[in-house]
């Protein structure tokens, strides 16, 4: 019973070399140790940081979709274009204005008058209405294009095919305006000299 063997009293008739190399084990093993429970508290912190920055900044986690500003995009660019080709409210307005202009024409009215009162009017009625679709499509797809600078910061990213399609809008819009006024002035397709 009161023997001890070498590995209990830890000392032994060993070498020198058998006693360091386990020495730098245990180093090793300590080393390894340390670098794991210091990595595990740099990922705990990384994370707990981003929770942080999340809650610091609305919508900061989230991946803006930007549905509704392609959206908006798209209805600038077809209003641009329903004021150039023509909108069934325009047509129905303008229908209006001659019905209008035949009923109010004195059966012995000169022709310029009856030109004037039946066609002329309509035909203003057109452009403006084109003139309002040609305006609405301008504010839209400036609206679009003008809305990542009041957003905040982490949604300030738009997608390219969105800024396409609001450019595309304010260019119909500004060329609708402008055929507009054309048309209003008469000076793009104006009445017919008479008499």
């Amino acid at each position: 019973m009161g023997t001890r063997t070498e590995d209990e009293t830890g000392t032994g008739t060993g070498t020198g070399a058998e006693t360091e190399r386990d020495e730098t084990a245990v180093d090793v093993t300590e080393a390894d140790d340390v670098t794991e429970a210091e990595s595990e508290s740099e990922a705990e912190a990384e994370a707990d940081s981003e929770a942080e920055a999340g809650k610091a900044v609305p919508g900061a986690g989230e991946n803006p979709s930007g549905v509704g500003q392609g959206a908006a995009a798209v209805v600038s660019a077809a209003l641009g274009l329903v004021s150039l080709t023509g909108s069934w409210l325009g047509t129905v307005a303008a229908a209006r204005e001659t019905l209008v202009g035949q009923l109010e024409v004195a059966a012995d009215a000169g022709v310029a008058t009856q030109v004037k009162e039946m066609y002329g009017d309509a035909w203003n009625t057109s452009a403006v209405w084109s003139g309002l679709f040609a305006l609405t499509a301008l504010i839209v797809g400036a609206a679009v294009l003008a809305r990542p600078a009041f957003g905040t910061p982490a949604r300030a990213a738009q997608a390219p095919w969105i800024k396409s399609v609001a450019w595309a809008g304010v260019v119909l819009g500004v060329v609708g305006l402008l055929l507009a006024v054309l048309k209003y002035t008469g000076v793009l397709l104006g009445l017919p000299a008479t008499g």
